[in-house]
């Protein structure tokens, strides 16, 4: 018997139909010789500070550097239940191995194995490793099985990224944020993300515009301008020459040009196009992909590659039609050259995002809005990629009148190649968007007129145009995924595999966290920092918002994922950057002591059982009066909300004095009824939770 563990329920799902493990239990799927189960992502996580000792509750300069010589790992506290099952899974004496099913990638690697060893199995690893949902692919996919050993270095690139995130993270953010006395997230590819939204901000701010002048003349059938000017006089002493005189074509240049069909998606081009043309965040695609792929629509997304493999040419014709032709706006067959899309070096792990064969059975009307934009994107980008190219001619025309020279370009479309489609596709986004659809910024279509060298234009119109420099462009999503794609190429080695900040996979989620901790507002499009995140980055060292220091660790990880470098040795660096960023802070910067004002003082109702300091009390809550400390009891907890208690000033200073508070009118959210209790206060150093204690609840003092 086989237990098969598959990162989501759904995934578990689709698994059990194809292997025919059709019997329902609680937790798992069994039958044909296979038990079929999940995760819920991380079931098994990095333990928190505390449980490395008390004195880790307190945020203190002495308790850093935080840096774990034997790894804890915990439960993640609403899954143990879950985690339970796979445990009396695997110590089943008729099952003789475990197949790792979880996402083929770094992060399903490291969700499995971390189970696999928290729940002490010994049982030997089988790794199932497919790109596609179908059932095809699965049933090739188990046919192939591989040997989990193949995996190791995998799973040590993805614990050692896991357990540098922990020590960059918990140190970074508690050294910083005992220094100014202020709540402030340091994070390995944050820190240096938000880095890059500060400069971009602070030269948008910075920027003074400068205007300019370009002269124009209209000849009556098409316009000629000339280069621009810095002074008004001078655009107008051209104007005034030629307004009315005569100009003559010195030149005409045509030359033919093709624009290439564009490249396949990997996850951040996906993205980026989604977050341009639709204003979708770019982890709200990478939730509709990867719906996609659990429907068996579209293959796995959390790809870095844009190319396919020599086996898959073979196929591409029939699924390019295949797929096309299901589109809701052209249902036209669609010429096919795999050769432009087949690089078996440019694959990875995966291969490029593909729709599917299964397709074919699609209603549209049954995708909410958001997969149905993601799948037809993910078509028209397959059938764009394999077709033929846009040509065009391009023509440029020199004109003089009075002495000076009037360029002209324009273009004749020649052939629409790929661009029908995507035209088409367009306008199919524009009809049924509810959002507004981009425009592409697009050359001047305009064909000139057929010239020749020695014409004349009698009495042209001359003109003078005035602009003004423009400001760099604050972030988009799209933009700020290509930044982070390229952060820190320049000083990368040039035959690094991976260069940049975080992995496709991960930086949806890195932009998602900056805008949820208040470093980062979303305005429309645009990605601006607050006056959170500007103050963050003018306190932190170079070292630690460099772009390059992240693009490096990469680097390594990927030496670690090849046997190249041992994680040891990995890890070793790590920790010595962590005492050496300790080391190097002991005080604040006086210039930057005052950016971060104190918490408002209200009534002191005890002390902190964290750090000591003063609690007050607020509208909302009663807090440690240090910004460094979040220890907080709010007063709208829906603890007290069942029991129909209010947290007061009395009960929290007893609760703080004492640790406990007795009531004998707690009431009920079940029944209704009322009951005798002492409510406990227990605080693990990160989380704030009470219990009840019924054995001893006529000890601690009574409440009002």
């Amino acid at each position: 018997m086989k237990l098969i563990i598959a990162e989501k329920p759904s995934v578990a799902k689709s698994l059990a139909v194809v292997l025919g493990s059709n019997e329902r239990h609680d937790g798992y799927l069994q039958g044909g010789g296979h038990i079929v189960s999940w995760c819920y992502g991380h079931l098994v996580e990095l333990a928190r500070p505390a449980t490395y000792g008390d004195h880790y509750k307190r945020w203190a300069f002495d308790t850093l550097p935080i840096l774990p010589e034997q790894w804890r790992y915990e439960a993640a506290g609403d899954k143990k239940q879950q985690l339970s099952i796979l445990r009396s899974l695997m110590a089943r004496k008729d099952v003789k191995s475990v197949v790792n099913a979880c996402d083929a990638g770094r992060e399903g690697e490291l969700i499995f194995r971390l189970v696999h060893e928290y729940c002490g199995c010994t049982k030997p690893i089988q790794r199932l490793w497919i790109s596609s949902m179908e059932d095809a692919a699965i049933r090739d996919g188990f046919e192939k099985l591989q040997d989990g050993a193949g995996y190791d270095n995998l799973y040590t690139a993805a614990l050692c990224r896991a357990q540098a995130d922990w020590v960059a993270g918990i140190n970074g953010t508690r050294l910083f944020s005992i220094l100014y006395e202020s709540t402030l997230n340091v994070g390995r590819v944050q820190t240096p993300t938000l880095a890059m939204i500060v400069s971009r901000e602070a030269a948008v701010q910075g920027f003074r515009p400068e205007s300019f002048f370009t002269p124009l003349i209209d000849t009556g059938t098409f316009t000629a301008t000339r280069e621009r000017l810095k002074t008004p006089e001078e655009a107008k002493g051209i104007r005034e020459v030629c307004d009315g005189g005569n100009a003559t074509v010195l030149s005409v240049e045509k030359n033919m040009k093709a624009e290439a069909p564009p490249q396949l998606y990997d996850l951040t081009t996906l993205q980026r196009d989604a977050n341009r043309l639709l204003g979708y965040t770019a982890q709200q695609t990478l939730d509709y992909a990867q719906s996609l792929y659990e429907k068996k629509l579209a293959t796995y997304p959390r790809t870095d590659s844009r190319y396919l493999t020599s086996d898959m040419a073979g196929g591409l014709p029939e699924l390019v039609n295949l797929t096309a032709m299901r589109l809701p706006f052209a249902k036209v067959p669609a010429p096919v050259d795999p050769a432009l899309v087949i690089d078996d070096v440019k694959v990875t792990d995966h291969h490029a995002i593909l729709p599917t064969s299964s397709v074919r059975s699609l209603d549209w009307d049954t995708l909410p809005t958001g997969e149905r934009n993601i799948l037809a994107m993910l078509i028209v980008r397959l059938a764009c990629a394999v077709g033929e190219a846009h040509t065009y001619e391009a023509a440029t025309a020199v004109l003089e009148c009075a002495g000076t020279c009037f360029s002209a370009k324009g273009r004749t479309v020649l052939r629409d190649g790929w661009k029908t489609l995507d035209a088409a596709f367009r306008g199919w986004l524009k009809k049924g968007a509810s959002t507004e659809v981009a425009e592409d910024e697009q050359e001047d279509e305009h064909a000139l007129p057929e010239l020749a060298e020695g014409q004349a234009f009698t009495a042209v119109v001359a003109s003078v145009r005035e602009g003004k420099t423009s400001p760099p462009k604050r972030y988009t999503e799209d933009t700020l995924l290509a930044a982070m794609e390229t952060a820190g190429q320049e000083d990368t080695p040039e035959d690094a595999e991976r260069k940049g900040l975080g992995t496709p996979a991960t930086r949806a989620g890195i932009i998602e966290k900056l805008v949820r901790t208040g470093f980062v507002e979303r305005k429309k499009k645009l990605l601006v920092p607050t006056d959170k995140g500007a103050n963050l980055i003018a306190v932190l060292p170079e070292e630690i918002k460099s772009p390059l220091l992240t693009a490096e660790w990469e680097q390594k990880l990927k030496q670690v994922e090849r046997g190249e470098i041992t994680g040891v040795a990995f890890m070793d660096g790590i920790a010595a950057l962590i005492q050496g960023l300790v080391s190097a802070n002991t005080a604040p910067l006086p210039q930057y002591a005052s950016l971060f004002t104190e918490r408002p003082k209200g009534a002191v109702v005890g002390r902190c059982p964290r750090c000591g300091a003063d609690v007050t009390e607020s509208a909302k809550g009663f807090f440690c009066s240090s910004r460094a400390c979040k220890f907080a009891l709010w007063k709208d907890s829906r603890f007290w909300q069942v029991k129909e208690k209010k947290l007061d000033k009395k009960i929290a200073a007893t609760l703080l004095s004492e640790g406990r508070v007795f009531f004998s009118d707690l009431k009920s959210g079940r029944t209704g009824k009322t009951y005798a209790a002492a409510v406990v206060l227990e605080d693990d150093g990160v989380r704030v939770n009470f219990k009840l204690d019924f054995q001893n609840k006529d000890t601690g003092r009574k409440s009002a």
